[in-house]
């Protein structure tokens, strides 16, 4: 869906291309809530998020963010898959880009690296 993933600049072009970039709904004086665009390919929202469900399952670094997520940061179970879908998505732009295998030690943030 996506094709060659080191064509894309950085992570959050691929977001954008598959819509699950931020938007928000405002007219005027009014301002809305900022909700996911969904203006993208379909196909390639739902793999992401697939993907990023399989991980926060399975995958050790993807489970303890999605954790500290909910139970420290008290963001909603939903909203912390977003945030690890934006992360998955810059993790495999970074990796086609440089042609490096996952290393999970650059996946992990540095306050839960400690």
């Amino acid at each position: 869906e996506a094709g060659d993933l080191s064509g894309f600049v950085h992570g959050n072009a691929l977001l954008r291309h598959a819509g699950l970039n931020l938007a928000e709904a405002s007219s005027g004086k009014w301002t809305g809530q900022m909700k996911i665009s969904k203006r993208g390919r379909s196909r390639l929202r739902r793999f992401i998020f697939m993907m990023t469900l399989s991980l926060t399952a399975n995958n050790p670094e993807f489970k303890a963010m999605h954790a500290y997520n909910v139970q420290v940061k008290k963001m909603k179970k939903m909203r912390s898959l977003m945030k690890l879908c934006g992360k998955l998505a810059r993790i495999l732009v970074g990796m086609a880009r440089s042609s490096e295998a996952y290393n999970p030690h650059k996946t992990m943030p540095l306050q839960l690296a400690a």
